[in-house]
């Protein structure tokens, strides 16, 4: 298992046609190649364009493989609209090794962007840590992050994930909640926001002893995890 993780976190707008999106990622790919994790937003591919919602979803179909095809080593977390068997869903997908090794589906809706009027929820099985080189992830998509018995699902996780697309009225709750998170699980969070004109920006790397990397301005923002630090904090303070 690496004792130290670096990662990149791409704060993007969401750009029309949607092969912008996704040719914007694979250069970050490349030009990222030296770090071990890459976030992307929330529906970074094709925003939540529900007028579309079939081309969006089948341009996500294309996405996904081309990105599986590009990824090797690293690790990259993005999330998707798809089609399940119930309905439309925001899909979390992590793609490593030439491979999605990790989905799960948005399981708490956004009831304020209407968000239960076009798609299904996810199970809440789904939100459950899951492992890649020794490492122990998990996952929250965006408004998640707020339920406290999620927070519970991914205890023992070193690094949670967290795409978003967080509005900018809630700015300071995403940075508050995201490093409460980092303090009680004792672990990494990884917020990657939406850069959008409504959106809060703040993506951000929170660690288990309170540490933040905070930035509003630019599209990559990177940091380095010390897995030796999370090892230490939860030697000393027995929570987990």
């Amino acid at each position: 298992m690496a004792k130290e993780l670096k990662a990149t976190l791409l704060q993007l707008k969401n750009l029309q046609p949607y092969r912008r999106n996704l040719d914007k990622i694979l250069r970050y790919l490349e030009s990222e190649e030296g770090r071990d994790l890459i976030v992307a937003p929330e529906v970074c591919l094709t925003d939540y364009d529900y007028e579309h919602i079939e081309e969006a979803v089948a341009f996500g179909d294309e996405a996904e493989r081309r990105l599986c095809a590009a990824v090797g080593r690293q690790i990259l977390v993005l999330t998707r609209l798809v089609r399940r068997e119930e309905g439309y869903a925001n899909e979390a997908i992590v793609i490593h090794d030439h491979r999605v090794v990790h989905r799960q589906a948005k399981h708490r809706l956004f009831l304020l962007g209407e968000e239960d009027r076009h798609l299904v929820p996810g199970r809440e099985e789904e939100i459950r840590p899951f492992e890649i080189d020794g490492v122990r992830y998990g996952l929250l998509i965006c408004f998640e992050l707020r339920f406290k018995e999620l927070w519970k699902r991914l205890e023992g996780c070193e690094v949670i994930f967290v795409p978003s697309q967080w509005g900018l009225p809630r700015k300071r709750h995403l940075e508050i909640l995201a490093r409460a998170l980092g303090v009680m699980n004792q672990c990494y969070v990884l917020v990657a926001n939406s850069a959008r004109e409504d959106m809060a920006a703040s993506s951000l790397i929170a660690s288990a002893d309170g540490g933040l990397i905070l930035e509003d301005m630019s599209e990559t923002i990177r940091g380095e995890l010390d897995l030796g630090l999370v090892k230490k904090i939860r030697r000393y303070i027995r929570m987990v």
